[in-house]
């Protein structure tokens, strides 16, 4: 079995990271293989650079040369599952309902705890889009910007645990999960530490990935996710196109 695991945005240090917790969940005959995006911003911390990210990850499995089983999207909060789905039939697994729908299975609420407070309100909408908001006790921002959690992961740590024992004891969750891919490896860590289960979105998608692999489950054509209709589609796919830096 083969699991292509995009990440959202193009630092490949984050892509290593993600691809290596991705591995250490994998069973033993799953090949993990982890993808970059050609173009778009370094980290997604908002709607913008979700939205490009998302037109970077389709572009990105599409150029994918050889057979897949099945796709992870790597991105918290992200946009692009949809589209993915659409244009895939294989399985396609987002790790923001990858997350929060193993955590119900540990706890009554659980509480995320994401990046910058700018990216709560992505998350929150992404949850209730996905009809999994009623258990989510809250969504809390470390402060930590996402390249900052390589750059500086001891504070990473403290800054995610200090939101993660304020959740359990303020907002009473059961359950933490972690809402950044940037964050993967983290969870150890901090479930020592804050003494609740933690969920890490990459691990949790992996798993999901494996098992509708091997129950011979994938996206429903019938109706939401059907095939694109045959159309013009000017520039795309973008495979190639200029990376200049935005402003």
């Amino acid at each position: 079995m083969r699991i292509l695991v995009a990440n959202v945005n193009t630092t490949q240090s984050m892509t290593d990271t993600i691809a290596a917790q991705a591995r250490q969940a994998a069973l033993p005959d799953t090949e993990i293989v982890g993808l970059t995006p050609r173009f778009g911003a370094d980290s997604c911390e908002g709607n913008f650079e979700s939205y490009l990210a998302a037109i970077a990850v389709m572009d990105r499995v599409l150029s994918y040369p050889e057979p897949f089983d099945a796709v992870i999207q790597a991105g918290y909060g992200e946009h692009g599952r949809e589209g993915l789905q659409e244009l895939l039939d294989v399985p396609v697994v987002d790790i923001t309902e990858a997350a929060a729908s193993t955590a119900m299975f540990l706890g009554h609420k659980y509480s995320v705890i994401t990046t910058l407070d700018r990216a709560v309100p992505l998350i929150e909408d992404r949850l209730k889009l996905a009809g999994l908001d009623a258990r989510c006790a809250s969504v809390r921002a470390s402060g930590m910007a996402v390249l900052e959690l390589e750059e500086e992961p001891e504070r990473a740590v403290e800054a995610i645990i200090e939101q993660a024992l304020l959740a359990v004891r303020e907002d009473k969750a059961e359950v933490i999960v972690l809402g950044c891919g940037g964050m993967a490896g983290l969870d150890e860590e901090i479930r020592k530490r804050a003494g609740v289960p933690v969920v890490d979105g990459v691990a949790a998608a992996v798993t999901i990935a494996e098992s509708l692999v091997r129950l011979g489950l994938s996206t429903s054509k019938v109706r939401t996710y059907a095939t694109p209709r045959p159309k013009t589609v000017i520039g795309w796919p973008l495979t190639g196109a200029a990376t200049a830096a935005m402003p």
